[in-house]
């Protein structure tokens, strides 16, 4: 039985940060797991509605690896042009139908939001558009890659932004 939920188009700019000089988006292998895949099943493309997001995802990201952020800069930050048809799992309720909960930060449960994701991936979906982990009240979208070619409705816009000391903590941001 497919998976009760809404399309809705994620279009406009969003971000994603990269490792200064790289490619805006590296395609590691094996691709890794992350909250809405597993890299063995389907790779994704996981990008956040605006800087502070993208800041407070990467800061959460850090908090559970125990890294300083100061190790970690510079930063390159990609805007990326998005015009795509996604699941949407925005809210609260949205999320409730399909079993899960307001996504916190830490891995322990990624497995639920996986399985859905892989549902999603497994019905022909793009992906999900979320609620952030690490910045509520704010979205993430997360674009899976198709067996073969380049991530459908998303481009990145050259040149990156070069940041090179980290910015205070997004106001709201939770680890």
């Amino acid at each position: 039985m497919p998976l009760d939920v809404d399309r809705t188009r994620a279009t406009g700019k969003w971000i994603k940060q990269a490792y200064p000089g790289s490619a805006p988006l590296v395609l590691r292998d094996p691709p890794p797991d992350n909250r809405w895949q597993r890299g063995a099943i389907v790779d994704a493309l996981y990008l956040a509605q605006d800087d502070e997001t993208a800041w407070a995802e990467w800061y959460r990201h850090l908090a559970e690896l125990g890294l300083p952020p100061n190790e970690q800069m510079p930063r390159d930050v990609w805007t990326w042009e998005v015009d795509v048809d996604v699941a949407d799992l925005s809210d609260a309720q949205r999320l409730a139908r399909v079993g899960l909960e307001i996504p916190r930060p830490g891995r322990r449960t990624w497995s639920r939001y996986q399985r859905v994701g892989e549902a999603l991936h497994a019905e022909g979906w793009s992906g999900p558009v979320a609620p952030s982990a690490a910045r509520p009240g704010h979205r993430v979208l997360c674009i899976f890659r198709p067996a073969t070619g380049p991530f459908a409705g998303a481009v990145p816009l050259p040149p990156p932004r070069r940041v090179e000391r980290p910015p205070p903590p997004p106001a709201g941001m939770t680890t």
